[in-house]
């Protein structure tokens, strides 16, 4: 992927932690269309444009909580995946780069912001599976799921954990802008659904599904290089890197996923009070 146009030669990023956990980049320059068009179509099954994705932690743990006839918004839905986690709720996906066409399920080429002042407190539920970290603004982000929600509705996001395995791998541009642009702990999730009126049911950290399976063997085989410094223009970081990725190949082919590995994502269930 080439990503000269949007990160421009020479520019230099700093990586931010806040005084509540958060770690971020700045300056935030998110992937525009054409980058996630470019990106997600060379992914496996298991990436976030499969309808047929591999089963989630994440989806499972929100699904259970959906009730039969529910009005559920899932925000950046992908192909959405999730709406076969449930058949009797009533399912709209938003997600302004996925290229609709002929889909089963009712996705819209909407931006949240668009969609959230036409449709404020009309849902049960609204969900954003590993989507945050892709958002420049994530406190607005949040504020307009928000106000999708009915009084009494869940909200569910769900993000890559900092710290983690794939903090591990030297170079991992993944992890990085235009495609990460935030990174998350438990304290960062808390203080961000307070600050937009939310009561946290819970913060929990997620078994390790197939979807993230190559990242924490990456992470797992990777030379220890990372500590306060992540990317590093180097001969030896880029070779670091390269290792990484043949030996988490092959790890991936013969262990497969480790039933009691580390967490590699956090999942936020929060419920947006009866009155504000």
């Amino acid at each position: 992927m080439d990503t000269t146009a949007q990160l421009l030669p020479g520019r230099e990023f700093g990586l931010w932690e806040s005084p509540c956990g958060l770690v971020f980049f700045y300056p935030m320059i998110a992937g525009d269309r054409d980058f996630y068009r470019n990106l997600y179509p060379a992914w496996t099954r298991n990436g976030p444009w499969s309808a047929a994705a591999a089963p989630r932690a994440d989806y499972r743990q929100a699904a259970a909580l959906i009730g039969s006839g529910e009005r559920v918004l899932d925000v950046g839905c992908g192909a959405g995946a999730f709406a076969a986690c449930v058949p009797g709720a009533r399912f709209i996906g938003l997600d302004d780069n996925y290229p609709v066409t002929g889909t089963a399920v009712d996705i819209r080429n909407e931006s949240l912001a668009s969609h959230m002042a036409a449709h404020t407190g009309t849902y049960d539920a609204v969900s954003a599976f590993h989507v945050l970290e892709h958002a420049a603004d994530p406190a607005k982000f949040v504020q307009d799921m928000q106000r999708c929600l009915k009084p009494g509705g869940l909200l569910f996001i769900s993000v890559p954990k900092y710290r983690s395995a794939i903090n591990d791998i030297p170079n991992f541009v993944f992890n990085a802008p235009p495609h990460h642009l935030t990174w998350w702990n438990e304290r960062a999730l808390r203080a961000l659904a307070l600050t937009s009126g939310l009561h946290v049911q819970s913060v929990a950290a997620l078994p390790l599904g197939a979807h993230h399976r190559l990242g924490y063997w990456m992470g797992r085989a990777a030379p220890k290089l990372t500590a306060d410094i992540y990317f590093k223009s180097s001969r030896r970081w880029h070779g670091a890197l390269a290792w990484s990725f043949i030996a988490g190949v092959a790890m991936s082919a013969v262990l497969g996923t480790p039933r009691h590995a580390p967490p590699i994502e956090l999942l936020l269930i929060a419920r947006k009070p009866a009155s504000l």
